[in-house]
């Protein structure tokens, strides 16, 4: 269970391994960086501390991440360890085929339990703020793009006496910073969001944001890893949960439930279409035999005049 403790080498949790895949729970202080790879401070250190032989560099040049966590987000972190496990995984991805669901910590009581938010987001070309991102009509937000996210409320309480919202988040689209933009834009910033509250909210030891739950579609066997809560009283004793609205574990069922019903549309479409195709092209087929049969025929009736005519 993920804990306020900082990391170390040795804290690194697998979730999942395969020939072809390691899913960690990626600890909330720590980073990642492609380009520092023997930077002590990165998940690739943890990993090539706990498996020794990714240290060659035979081994971890075809070492990918299959998508981004911010460095203060924790949780699950599928990583390929080959080149085409990395392309099966992309294709995923690029198909927004992935579900990913993450809980977090909001300031404030969230008034509607779930919502869609439905904001574009995109580069912030203001001064001081090119480092964030900002959704659509704001000042110096450049190229924004359709963003959605599911939001729904699990739990209402306090921290450290404060009034905060227990959400779980399913980004449906992948825009950097997403989740964190979408919530402080409906006034519910992720406590500990230092970035996204504008440099207020500084008293916390970490960012309430955690990737709690990861399925990728992949063939023949699907990955679904679940990175556990670790925003308990338990864990932290300034969480005070006051009620609960639905459960973590129900809410997921559902959720998984509502995509597996989605992607048996998405699949019966798919066959749809190729049967309407095989059709098209079955009716071409047949337009084109009797074409070139009533060729055939004239010219056979051409024939037979020329040779009666002889």
């Amino acid at each position: 269970m993920m804990t306020s403790e900082s990391a170390s080498l040795e804290s690194l949790r697998v979730l999942f391994q395969s020939d072809d895949y390691i899913v960690v729970d990626k600890h909330w202080d720590i980073r990642i960086d492609s380009k520092m790879w023997y930077e002590k401070h990165t998940v690739q250190a943890q990993l090539r501390h706990r498996f020794p032989q990714l240290a060659d560099p035979s081994t971890y040049y075809g070492f990918r991440f299959c998508h981004q966590l911010d460095f203060s987000t924790s949780g699950a972190l599928c990583v390929a360890l080959n080149k085409a496990a990395a392309g099966r995984a992309y294709r995923c991805f690029k198909d927004r085929t992935v579900t990913k669901a993450y809980l977090a910590m909001v300031r404030g009581l969230v008034e509607k339990e779930t919502q869609t938010l439905d904001f574009s987001i995109g580069k912030n070309s203001s001064e001081g703020k090119t480092h964030m991102m900002c959704i659509e009509g704001t000042e110096g937000c450049e190229n924004p793009k359709p963003c959605q996210t599911e939001l729904m409320v699990l739990e209402y309480g306090l921290y450290d006496g404060d009034p905060v919202t227990k959400v779980l988040l399913q980004p449906l689209t992948g825009r950097t910073h997403q989740l964190r933009v979408h919530c402080s834009a409906i006034g519910h910033p992720i406590v500990g969001d230092f970035t996204y509250s504008l440099g207020v909210d500084d008293s916390t030891y970490r960012m309430m944001l955690h990737a709690h739950l990861l399925h990728i579609p992949l063939e023949p066997e699907p990955l679904l890893v679940s990175a556990g809560d670790p925003f308990l009283p338990a864990v932290d004793p300034k969480w005070l949960p006051q009620r609960s609205l639905r459960t973590l574990t129900a809410t997921v069922e559902a959720l998984l439930e509502h995509r597996v019903e989605e992607d048996r549309k998405i699949k019966e479409e798919k066959r749809e279409r190729a049967r309407r195709e095989e059709e098209k092209r079955k009716r071409r087929r047949e337009q084109r035999i009797e074409e070139e049969s009533e060729e055939q025929r004239m010219q056979c009736q051409q024939w037979l005049s020329e040779w009666a005519g002889d």
